[in-house]
């Protein structure tokens, strides 16, 4: 079952993923919400769309950014709608 764990907490976890260029996305029902903050972050991807961002807290510390998701994907990536994804630093174990 992939997980997600970032300082030392899992802070997702499914049975149900996509995998596209190599990053495991998760449901957002599987994420633990407590550990995430919406930020004003937006990055565009060709293909994808417009990606928003999540900063992760744990036990005090932040991760700014580390974590993405594609509100209103491209017709070819809606497979991830209502996914996320991680970086800087989240360990992603499949």
């Amino acid at each position: 079952m992939p997980s997600a764990e970032w300082n030392g907490v899992v802070i997702a976890e499914t049975d149900s993923f996509e995998t596209v260029e190599g990053n495991i996305y998760f449901p957002a029902s599987s994420i633990k919400k407590e550990y995430f903050t919406e930020t004003p972050t937006h990055t565009v991807c060709g293909w994808k769309g417009t990606a928003s961002y999540y900063t992760i807290s744990v036990n005090g510390k932040e991760n700014k950014d580390a974590a993405w998701y594609y509100p209103e994907p491209k017709d070819a990536a809606k497979n991830i709608k209502g996914y996320v994804a991680f970086w800087k630093g989240v360990t992603v174990k499949p």
